[in-house]
């Protein structure tokens, strides 16, 4: 990394552990009786093979599974139970089953997903809702990151730490263990599926991963915004973030208040078709807003009555400095300073190189722009630019705490960094 001066980087990184695992649903590829009718399918052909088991037989089989990965999953022989029901219509006709077949049964069509065998980057940081064992002058606060995968496919995955008084920061040592939620319910919509998850089960927030559900989502979660959003009446956290197909994407709003219950919905109109949507974290003249990149090139600022839907949009930045010339746009949602709003933003110049930046917008009007950043604040750094995605540094979101900018940011889209910026230091380079 190629910082400025003001820029303190931390001693803390965080890499991605391949043992780090999750349990997905199995399904074999081919169903013979998509050809013959009169064939069972090769889920059938499986339920057959476990039943013909005898009851030690089938017991043995059970515990040598259970050997092999009660460590590395909390709650096992009712995941396997959950698995089981998942193909409850193809055991109609085999009568009552026993415990035992029933969790032999789900562990068949159960497969180990390592969610972030190749990366763990693009983070963005909140306070904690909880700030009971906080240090004194300082602060907990929770950690999103973007894991990837086999197959390139990305969940949000999240981490909690502190913040001292001095500014160091340090990472909650976590469980090894790692869950995806249950689901509360899915409502099918004209514009999208929405979805309400929960955690149960004793499920820590570094185990939390939320995976794919819909299939507007079904190659990722990619690049949530976390932001703590004030209102008169309540806290809430929100994240938006982009929902890829595999073929499409599109803006989705994640919505929670204790990290435990997540409320997934799809955004809608014409600014929701693309990336790169950032929330402000309060409203400005009785309206919500956004900081958005409709057009892939350029910076947006809209305002809408209505969270969920957003058109339109007053353009506010455009690429004037060599290494943004491709194209910028947000870092994260925008941060509150004593007379102005912080926008972090990333720049893309030559040979697709990511640097991040900053612009200061005015308070009341933030389509006014009051300074911005000639040159990045971070650049890649010739020494760590090697990575999954080469040549980029960027980050989903900074936090304020105090006098200082807190700012975890992820390295050729591998690992995850952190820096610290005192705000008068920063405020000199960008209008001195």
């Amino acid at each position: 990394m190629t910082q400025s001066w003001f820029l303190k980087r931390q001693a803390v990184s965080l890499y991605p552990d391949p043992a780090r695992v999750v349990v997905r649903p199995f399904r074999p590829a081919s169903e013979p009786r998509n050809f013959n009718p009169v064939e069972k399918s090769r889920v059938e052909h499986i339920v057959d093979r476990v039943l013909q088991l005898d009851e030690e037989a089938a017991d043995e089989t059970l515990q040598e599974v259970l050997k092999d990965f009660a460590g590395r999953h909390r709650r096992l022989m009712n995941v396997f139970d959950d698995s089981t029901a998942k193909i409850q219509e193809t055991l109609q006709l085999h009568g009552a089953l026993t415990e035992t077949q029933r969790c032999l049964i789900g562990a068949y069509f159960l497969h180990e997903y390592s969610f972030e065998a190749s990366a763990l980057f693009n983070p963005s940081i909140v306070p904690d809702p909880d700030q009971s064992h906080a240090p004194e002058g300082g602060c907990r606060f929770i950690l999103s990151l973007r894991a990837v995968g086999e197959g390139h496919i990305s969940s949000i995955t999240f981490r909690s730490g502190t913040v001292a008084a001095d500014g160091s920061i340090d990472i909650d040592q976590h469980t090894g263990l790692a869950s995806t939620p249950d689901i509360k319910s899915h409502l099918s919509k004209d514009d999208g599926d929405e979805v309400e998850v929960i955690f149960n089960h004793g499920a820590t927030l570094c185990e939390r991963v939320i995976f794919p559900i819909t299939s507007s989502q079904a190659n990722g979660l990619e690049d949530a915004r976390f932001v703590k959003f004030d209102d008169a009446s309540s806290h809430v956290y929100y994240a938006t973030y982009t929902a890829y197909s595999g073929r499409e994407i599109r803006s989705e709003l994640l919505e929670t208040e204790d990290f435990k219950t997540f409320r997934l919905v799809p955004l809608g109109g014409s600014a929701a078709k693309n990336k790169g949507m950032a929330l402000f974290p309060r409203k400005i003249n009785g309206q919500y807003a956004m900081i958005a990149r409709h057009d892939n090139e350029n910076l947006y600022l809209i305002y809408s009555d209505d969270l969920y839907h957003w058109d339109g949009g007053e353009p506010i930045l455009q690429p004037e400095y060599p290494w943004e010339f491709v194209q910028i746009g947000n870092c994260g949602s925008p941060i509150e300073l004593d007379d102005c709003w912080l926008l972090l933003t990333h720049g893309v110049g030559a040979v697709r190189k990511y640097s991040i930046g900053a612009t200061l917008l005015d308070k009341d009007d933030p389509s006014k722009v009051l300074a911005r950043s000639r040159e990045p604040l971070i650049r890649p750094d010739p020494k760590e630019r090697e990575g999954y995605v080469p040549n980029v540094v960027y980050t989903c979101g900074a936090m304020r705490h105090g006098n200082r900018i807190i700012l975890p940011y992820g390295v050729s889209d591998t690992f995850t960094n952190f820096a610290t910026i005192e705000i008068s230091d920063l405020m000199q380079a960008l209008t001195g």
